[in-house]
Formats: structure tokens, sequence, C-alpha cells
């Protein structure tokens, strides 16, 4: 059965981020990720980490101006500087969380061959300074719905810079609900993508809340994942409909039971 990470950036949001981890053990899990934890000190944040019991299995790395609309740095030519800067800004999170694996955003660009120039530049550079860490680059395609004129919004686009790279730190990450909205055909997508694949999230299509009904037969997809042989960790990227808490009955089915006990 998957291993489920509870996404810190969309869940537990009736507690301040630096308590959402004990919140997330309290509610019976073992991982989390998180989008960006850079408003708080990389020794805070890895103390409330240790005290939960926790370990974290992604993050993002640093993406921009993001309250000004920015979603990423690595397609933008005139941004290569920064795109190293937030790297390394992200170094000593990666050491004190002990971090496998951290998403290196596109941002917001024309798909011309400038921006895709830059984009496989950044992802390079990025690369091989986490191989220099143990990390993984992971390269995630999200849907142009929920985020206008993001540059990377294909999965085969992303396998296809991946094989050309050759780099065996660059992996896929496949998020189940962007992949649904861009493409559809998940299973067999699923399927062609595997041997690249080195993280998945997942939240229900089209409403991105518990993945627990509407357009995808989770179940189905968890047992495709067994099939084909998948030992990484599912993160839970959703926005919970309720209380978080009120709302993981769908876990149960997977074996996974609240340590709050009444």
């Amino acid at each position: 059965m998957p291993r489920f990470a509870a996404n810190l950036t969309m869940m537990f949001n009736e507690h301040a981020f630096l308590d959402r981890f004990a919140a997330a053990a309290s509610a019976g899990f073992d991982q989390v990720e998180f989008l960006f934890p850079y408003d708080h000190p990389a020794g805070l944040v890895a103390e409330r980490v240790r005290r939960a019991g926790l370990s974290v299995v992604l993050m993002n790395l640093p993406a921009g101006r993001w309250e000004a609309g920015e979603r990423g740095l690595a397609a933008l030519p005139s941004r290569a500087g920064e795109v190293r800067e937030a790297f390394e800004r992200a170094v000593p999170y990666i050491l004190e969380l002990k971090v496998p694996r951290v998403h290196l955003m596109a941002g917001i660009a024309p798909n011309d061959d400038e921006h895709g120039r830059a984009y496989r530049d950044a992802v390079a550079w990025c690369a091989e300074r986490a191989a220099e860490l143990g990390v993984d680059i992971m390269l995630e395609p999200v849907n142009r719905r929920d985020m206008p004129g993001y540059f990377m919004s294909d999965v085969d686009a992303a396998v296809h810079l991946i094989e050309e790279l050759g780099l065996p730190n660059v992996r896929l990450q496949l998020d189940i609900y962007h992949a649904q909205i861009i493409h559809g055909d998940v299973t067999t997508r699923l399927r062609r993508v595997f041997e690249h694949l080195g993280h998945v999230q997942i939240a229900s299509v089209p409403s991105r809340n518990e993945p627990d009904g509407e357009e995808l037969n989770y179940p189905f997809l968890f047992d495709e994942l067994d099939r084909l042989g998948y030992e990484g960790y599912v993160g839970c990227e959703y926005r919970p409909r309720g209380r978080t808490e009120e709302g993981l009955g769908w876990l149960a089915a997977y074996g996974h039971r609240s340590k709050v006990t009444s």
C-alpha cells in the first residue's frame, strides 16, 4: 500500500505552520511534505520535525516572489543567477531536515526555445549541485487552468527533458490531479513514465479536495502503483473540505490510523 505524506502547505491549515507537524503526527502521519519553509529558521523547523517524530520527504526550492504572482524562476533567462541563489538558500533546510528530494518550479513563461534553454540549464545546474548533497531534483508538470502560463505543463515534455539530460537525480514528480487535467488517461501514463517516477501527489478532480471520489478511482490507481512496484511516497496535496482531521476517513482503508485517543 502507498506510504502517504501529509502536505503541510495544503493540510492542517487550522494550525500555524510550525504547529502542523505535531498535528500531522497526531493524525497518524509519519511523513510530510510542504512547499516553502523559508519564513522560519531551518533549525526551528527541524526541531519541530524531530519532536513530532516525522520525516520530510519533499519540499520546494524558493520560487521567487510568490505574493507577486511568481511561480518559479527556472525558465526565466534573466533570473538564472537567482535560481542559483535560491538553491543555496535552501541548502540549510535540506541539510537540517534531511530532505531527499526538492521540487524546482519552472515559472510563468512563454513555451519557446529561449525559455526552454533557460529551463534546461537551470535544471542541469541544480541537479549538479543537488548531487553534491545526495538530493534529487523533481520536475512537476502543472496544469494551466490552475496556474495560467506555467512553463512546464506537459508530462511528456518533462520526461523528454529527463531523458535528454540523462542525470540520475532528475526525476518526475507526478501530481495525478494535474496529470488528469492536462492529459487524462492517468493509468496508461503512469505505466509509460514509471521508470522516471520519483514522487506522486494526489487530490480529487476537479475540486482538489480529499481523494475520495469525483473523476478518479484512486483505489484502482493505488493498486496500479503497487503493481508497478512503486516504493516512493504519495503526497496528499489537497484542500480539505473542512477541518483536516474530519476528512481523513478515506485513509482508513489503507491501514492509516490516527494516534489521537479519546
